[in-house]
């Protein structure tokens, strides 16, 4: 049926001129259409039984009768009056069969309701497809499944429709989602009882009341936007109309002849909205609401939600029960008697925490608050001689510390490594480490026999690699380095953050000159064994584990670049100190080389003696020794491109004897830039991966990659871009495994 209705449509658009009656779908000219074609229809009937007849002919008339016929008549001969018409020429047909044939008239009285309407309901009043899956394939222009806008189809040319939208900066205020959305703001802050210069919380849904309106073949409202950096037109319209268009819908309104899309040009956005169909109108429906589906909805509580049946929400969106799976990132039509209000956008409240259980019962309430005053004076007073004492070891610690000298770092090609000063083993070692226990509750000074038992006595089966060694402790898998060298700056920097894309220190040891650091384990072991060695199945990232693991090492950063005072740079950032845990969640490891951002007298390092890894270091890092956040933005973009490509840096460098820039021109700026992305991409995906947004990364990992380091963007900003990326990511795959 939904095939026989966008087949009927898209004919009668290709047929009948936009500026007539029919396609303009008004009441007074869908009525004059079918008054005049049953006048006509009957007029046929007449001379067809009055002239040679023609049973096939009269059969296709009668169908007519059922599909095209006005709504008043069609009720009339179907109701009481048809069936006395119906008795009355059955009798007559007993005594004259010839004069009075009445077996097609019979057919068009005694068809079932169900077929006679659902017959009209799919060429005069049909119902808008559910777009689903298909709005991540953007080189898919079939309108079958609404890709391109639903189907001008409504009793009306224009309407007052609704839709929804869940706020996120930087639009999460009235002015801002109207001007994203065409909405009249004082309109639309009456409909979310809020005044005009209110602004939503994040993610609250806010409903959006738009002139929805034909254009061509299509409903949709229009709103206009102007592309930023980066964008696509499937991020435009996952991510910043969060689904309220699509990428093929942006295409087909946008007759732009480049490649790319170049920031600052002004594009016409069409928003998806429809207008109630007849048989909805007949029912009752007066509005219709795109409703932007989001992760965890079904179309059962959607209708709760707007106290409507589920069965004529299905029916809205040509669903069935038997089909009525729906996608995060899609709109779902909601038809609707009255306005929608602001109570309906309110979560539903989860549900109640069971009961705390009631406090145990003492046999004397005198004996029991003389207790709770005994432990409170024990606390309190206990409190007060651990901050007396930390104050004193705390202040003791760093006027030792701040006179031991830095260690001196020289870097090889590849390699980063650190010659440290002579280091003398006094016996105050062991005062050193209890002042560290005192500043830092949450560290563990181990005794080193403690780690011997741990590691077999540091065995070559627990090596990992380095000096790092694999070690149980409690029952706990642990990480353990061996550093000789001053280790202080990363103890204290460690011991001030917590973060789950840093990797935790939990303990520390010292013995005969050396520092044993214990960490957190992780099972799956640094990033640069899963992307440069990929050819076991074994060792395989799909496309959203490497998204979400770039968006961890953002995280990671971003904490120390906003949340640490002052800001750090961890100046280290490769593949092989970003360790991956059994989910294959991302941790950054190594902190030997972070320093703060802020410039100190004798921090910096000269050129000769650049401290890093070949590669990843920034250019005004190697030239002038600058250090900023700049300088892990620009690490970051070398290694989201290692992330896609499966290659280290140093590959591209020599193997390929190719700059970083050629590889991101050829996919961003060359001709068969398709091509080149295939080949740019790492092989063992086997194309597993929506172009789009590999696209997309590769712009990012171009933006990060800026020699003017004012060029580059902030790594909160980072951050949003990626959430993003791997939130259409994980609709991409989900579309994928179902359609697998």
């Amino acid at each position: 049926m939904e095939i026989l209705r966008v087949g009927f449509a898209e004919v009668v658009a290709s047929i009948v001129p936009p500026s007539s009656p029919f396609s303009e779908k008004s009441t007074r000219a869908r009525t004059t259409f079918q008054w005049g074609g049953t006048i006509f229809a009957l007029f046929l009937l007449i001379l067809n039984r009055t002239g040679r007849r023609s049973p096939l002919q009269t059969t296709l008339l009668a169908l007519y009768l059922i599909t095209s016929f006005p709504t008043v008549l069609f009720k009339i001969l179907r109701g009481q009056f048809g069936c006395w018409v119906a008795f009355l020429a059955v009798a007559a047909n007993l005594f004259c069969p010839q004069t009075f044939p009445v077996s097609r008239f019979l057919f068009f009285v005694i068809t079932p309701d169900w077929l006679a309407d659902g017959l009209r309901d799919s060429i005069v009043s049909a119902q808008q497809p559910y777009v689903g899956k298909a709005t991540t394939d953007c080189g898919n222009t079939d309108n079958s499944t609404s890709v391109l806008g639903y189907s001008c189809n409504g009793q009306n040319h224009s309407c007052l429709a609704y839709l929804t939208f869940r706020s996120q900066p930087p639009y999460n205020s009235v002015s801002a989602i109207s001007a994203l959305l065409a909405s009249d703001p004082s309109h639309l802050s009456q409909m979310n009882s809020v005044s005009e210069t209110a602004i939503f919380e994040t993610n609250k849904l806010v409903l959006v009341p738009v002139n929805c309106s034909c254009s061509g073949k299509y409903y949709q409202a229009n709103t206009t936007y102007v592309i930023q950096h980066t964008d696509t037109y499937l991020l435009i319209a996952n991510n910043t109309y969060q689904g309220l268009s699509t990428c093929q819908a942006l295409q087909n309104e946008n007759n732009i002849l480049t490649k790319n899309l170049y920031s600052g040009t002004r594009i016409t956005v069409p928003l998806r909205c429809a207008c109630p169909t007849k048989n909805q109108t007949d029912m009752g429906v007066k509005y219709l609401l795109s409703y932007l589906v989001t992760t965890g909805d079904y179309v059962s509580s959607i209708s709760n939600r707007f106290n409507v049946t589920t069965e004529s929400t299905l029916k809205a969106n040509g669903l069935s029960e038997e089909n009525s799976i729906i996608y995060p990132f899609t709109t779902l039509l909601i038809p609707l008697q009255d306005p929608p209000s602001s109570s309906q956008t309110i979560a539903p409240p989860p549900p109640p925490t069971p009961p705390a259980s009631p406090p145990p019962t003492f046999s004397s309430n005198k004996n029991s608050s003389k207790t709770w005053v005994y432990v409170l004076v024990g606390v309190l007073g206990g409190s007060a001689l651990t901050l007396v004492v930390g104050a004193i070891i705390f202040y003791a610690f760093f006027r030792r510390s701040k006179k031991k000298p830095d260690s001196i770092i020289v870097s090889d090609r590849f390699k980063a490594f650190e010659i440290p000063q002579p280091i003398k083993v006094e016996e105050e070692s062991e005062e050193f480490l209890e002042s560290i226990s005192s500043i830092a509750q949450s560290l563990k000074v181990y005794k080193f026999r403690e780690l011997q038992h741990a590691t077999d006595d540091f065995s070559p089966s627990y090596w990992i690699e380095g000096s790092v060694y694999r070690g149980t402790i409690n029952g706990d898998l642990a990480a353990i380095k061996k550093i000789n060298g001053d280790v202080s700056k990363e103890i204290d920097l460690l011991n001030k953050i917590n973060h789950s894309n840093i990797i935790r220190l939990s303990g520390v040891c010292f013995n005969d000159g050396n520092w044993y650091l214990v960490y957190e384990y992780a099972v799956n072991g640094p990033l640069s064994v899963w992307i440069y060695h990929s050819s076991s199945d074994e060792k395989l990232l799909i496309w959203t584990q490497r998204i979400q693991i770039v968006l961890d090492v953002a995280n990671g950063l971003n904490y120390l670049h906003s949340f640490t005072t002052p800001p750090h740079v961890h100046k280290d950032i490769k593949s092989s100190n970003i360790l991956l845990d059994s989910d294959f969640r991302a941790k950054i490891a190594n902190f030997g080389l972070a320093r703060t951002a802020e410039w100190q007298e004798g921090q910096f390092s000269l050129t000769s003696h650049i401290v890093g890894t070949r590669g990843y270091m920034a250019p005004e890092y190697l030239e002038n020794g600058v250090v900023s956040t700049k300088l892990d933005v620009y690490a970051l973009g070398v290694l989201m491109l290692e992330i896609m490509t499966g290659k280290e840096a140093a590959t591209l460098y020599e193997e390929e004897n190719m700059q970083l820039s050629d590889v991101l021109n050829a996919v961003l700026h060359e001709e068969d830039g398709q091509e080149s992305l295939r080949h740019s991409m790492d092989s063992s995906l086997q194309g597993n991966y929506p172009s789009e947004l590999a696209v997309f990364m590769f712009k990012l990992i171009d933006s990060c990659l800026k020699k003017d380091p004012a060029g580059r963007p902030a790594m909160d900003e980072i951050v949003q871009s990626l959430s993003r990326t791997l939130n259409t990511s994980l609709t991409w795959e989900l579309s994928m495994n179902i359609s697998a």
